[in-house]
């Protein structure tokens, strides 16, 4: 099977005194792999059609929209249409290699 065709998220990192938002440019039918945090956070899609799903519960959203993501919830989100997602999350890390490491646990 070739893979010349596939087309992955474009991921650019933003940063600001003491906040972090993570800029995901999802394609048509892709997903950010389910993960948590230890505190709520917020995240905005600006746009497209994504599918976000807490504790297996499904919930659609159409851009603008702006989704607060409680503390110790799994969630994964899947892009419907072409999407673009951000993560904001307060943290003083600001090194690309590490702040996923800071910021998600299992």
């Amino acid at each position: 099977m070739s893979t010349d065709n596939i087309q992955l998220p474009e991921i650019k990192h933003h940063f600001s005194d003491g906040l972090y938002a993570k800029q995901i440019s999802l394609p048509q039918h892709h997903y950010m792999v389910q993960h948590k945090h230890v505190y709520d956070h917020i995240s905005i899609l600006a746009e497209g059609w994504v599918v976000v799903t807490v504790d297996e519960v499904e919930t659609e959203y159409h851009a603008p929209a702006c989704i607060n993501i409680a503390a110790g919830k799994s969630h994964e989100v899947t892009a419907v249409t072409n999407s673009v997602w951000f993560c904001i999350h307060a943290t003083d890390e600001t090194d690309v290699e590490k702040v996923d490491q800071v910021l998600i646990r299992s």
